[in-house]
Order: C-alpha cells, then structure tokens, then sequence
C-alpha cells in the first residue's frame, strides 16, 4: 500500500488515477511515499525521509526544493501542457482587454449617474474616450514556445495577427505542435523589435529574472503592450512602470499584482488566474496523479523537472530502479553487483541528464535485502527503489 499527503485541494478526478486498492490518500499522513500538491510551499516545510516522488498539479515548481530533491534522488513531477489552454484564453483576452481598452470603458460606465437621455449621451460620448484597435495585422512575439507558448502563437495566428516566436530551446514535439505561420526569430531583440505585443510564457529561473526589462522596451513601437502569466519576476516592474508613464507602452496585463502596480493607470493587475478553471484543476490532477501512480509502481518517469524522461513496459520480471550522480561506470558497478547475487539483468534502461542519472532494471529473480544493500554503498548511488514484480 502507497501513501499519498495531499497538501492541497486536488481534483477528485485526479485522486481516482490512484485506486484505493493500492493507495492511501490523506492531507495528515505519516511516513508518505509521495506529496501531491498545487501552491503549497514546500521550501517551508520539512520533508520525510520516506518520500520518493513530489507531484505537482501544475506547470510551475517554484514552491518546491527542487534541486535539494535532486540531491536525495527524488523525482519532482509536473503536469505541463495541462493548463495551456486556459492560460492561452487568458492570454487572448488580455490582447482584447488592452486593445479595446474595455477596463477603463467599464470603469466609465460605472461612474456614470445620469438617467434616461442623459444617461444615453453620456454612454455615447464617452465612447470617444475608449477607442481601439483590432488584432488583425498586429504583431505578437511570444517569448517561450512550450506547451502554452505554442497554443498562444496559433490561436494569435487564427485571429489574423503576425506571430513570432522566442525559444532556442524548443523541443521536437512542440516544434510539430507550432504552425508553420509562427516566425521564429533568434534573438530576443528580433523580436522586441516588430511585436506591437508581447506574451511571455517561460519559468522563473535565474537566466529570466527581468527578462523584460528598460532596455528590451525600448525596442519596441510606442504604444507596445506586455502580457506576462507566466512569473511575476520575469518583468521590471520599475522600467514597465516608466514605459506606461512615458506611452512608451500602452498597457501591461499580468495575473502577479503587486503593490505598485495595483491601481496604476494602463496596468490590468488580475489575481492569479492563469490556470483557475474547473477543466484546468482536472486536467493537471489527472495527469500528475497518473504519472505520480506509474513511478511508484513501474518506476517509470514522464514529466519530471528533474529526472530523465525514462519509461520501461514490464514484462513480469523483478524490477529495481536506481537514482545516481550521473559519473562513468555507475551501470557496470550496478551490473557487477547483481551478477554477484546471481541475477541475471532481462532488461534495462539508463538514462542522464545533467547531473542526475536515471536506471530502470528488469531481474530473472528477486532482490535479497543483502544485496539491495550492496547497491546502496555504491559511492554516488542516491535513491535505490525495489519493486518486484509487477502488481496485477
């Protein structure tokens, strides 16, 4: 039986992934084997000894100690994708909310007090104040073509706009994803350079602290607009409070208000409602859940921030799975130590990056607790699983 804490609230249709045969699942429990969460902020909490997998219902893992997890050899799993498309909504309708100033045209109807005729020329004078432009033919950079980033771009290129796109690390299965209309562009300054908006949609990591900064503004044509759901460090506040001053920029939307932006003209500050739908909270408690449930089980890893992508069908055998520094040799020390205990190795899996390595081995026989130990003591091993043979 695995245990599952619960730190937060998660969809009941991703809870059902983990049947109850299998799983105990509960937001006070003792010695778990794995956390799933959405925004709890697990860098203030202690974490068991007996965890081997974090599960996070979202895109972003700021609240997770990823790299002191790393470190144990524990897979922090994410669910990206999941939200693109409610962020992607949102995304579009900031474009449209700044485009035809519709904040400040319904702040003005709601200070109107006349009535009757009055009322009538007032609601049509006032319209003069608010008026707009449409999408077609404006340029969009979107800066991060991942799961989000490449919804954004093609629905903009659906709504008739020019789309250029940011990312040097693209990866094969978005680069299919993205329609062929997007104009990828190499440098940042390529892009600031044409995009009457600008969408960001990349992690908060130290390469992308006030990524969108005084100088990158500049570039852009007076009356520019910046869109930015993604992290609220991602944006100098400083310097995008000067461009609205100034006209530089026309409008900032963002859903990571902060105190001096909140009621400052040309700023829509909006709680944060990136991913704040029914389908989004279901869609990324399902597939955290089921990736959460295959790693417990399998040990296979999808979606992990931290680990390689390594899946491995079983075939009936014994498994065991081991977490190392990623070095020369670990998988001969590993393969030394099983012939040892004379297993024989039907199949295996190893997989790298960066510092880590990720090994999944399939045993003609069980693994004695002897020798289990035995591959602990290898010198860089981090975390050392032995499932046995498939559950039924």
């Amino acid at each position: 039986m695995f245990k599952i804490q619960t730190l937060n609230n998660i969809a009941a249709a991703g809870l059902e992934r983990l049947p109850a045969d299998y799983f105990e699942i509960a937001d006070d429990i003792a010695n778990p084997d794995a956390i799933i969460l959405r925004s709890h902020n697990l860098h203030d909490t202690e974490i068991p000894d007996s965890v081997a997998a974090i599960g996070r219902a979202g895109a972003g893992v700021n609240n997770i100690p990823v790299a002191a997890l790393s470190e144990r050899g524990v897979p922090v799993f994410n669910a990206p994708g999941a939200n693109a498309n409610a962020v992607k909504e949102l995304a579009v309708a900031g474009m449209l909310l700044a485009a035809r100033n519709i904040c400040s045209a319904r702040d003005y109807v709601d200070g109107l007090v006349d009535e009757g005729d009055a009322l009538n020329k007032a609601v049509e004078a006032g319209k003069k104040q608010f008026v707009g432009y449409e999408l077609p033919g404006r340029t969009l950079g979107v800066i991060g073509l991942g799961a989000i980033g490449v919804e954004v771009a093609n629905v903009a290129l659906a709504l008739g706009m020019k789309v250029v796109g940011f990312d040097p690390a693209i990866t094969v299965r978005r680069a299919w994803q993205l329609s062929s209309g997007v104009e990828q562009v190499e440098t940042l300054e390529q892009l600031f350079k044409v995009s009457d908006f600008v969408s960001v949609h990349v992690p908060l990591i130290e390469a992308t602290k006030g990524l969108i900064d005084a100088k990158a503004i500049s570039l852009m044509a007076d009356g520019g607009v910046i869109i930015n759901f993604a992290r609220g460090g991602i944006t100098d506040h400083d310097a995008i409070i000067a461009a609205l001053d100034s006209g530089k920029l026309h409008a900032f939307i963002t859903d990571f208000p902060s105190t001096d932006l909140i009621g400052r003209a040309g700023v829509i500050a909006l709680p944060h409602l990136g991913a704040s739908t029914n389908e989004a909270e279901v869609n990324c408690a399902v597939m955290v859940a089921n990736n959460v449930r295959d790693y417990l089980m399998n040990g296979n890893v999808r979606f992990s921030v931290n680990f390689p992508e390594a899946i491995m069908p079983r075939n009936g055998a014994y498994r065991i799975t081991v977490a190392n520094a990623n070095v020369p040799n670990m998988v001969g020390q590993i393969s030394t130590c099983l012939a040892a205990a004379n297993l024989n190795i039907e199949d295996l899996l190893n997989k790298s990056v960066g510092n880590l390595a990720y090994t999944i081995v399939d045993l003609d026989g069980p693994v004695t607790d002897e020798t289990i130990e035995s591959l602990e003591q290898i010198d860089g091993v981090l975390a050392l699983r032995n499932l046995g043979k498939p559950i039924s």
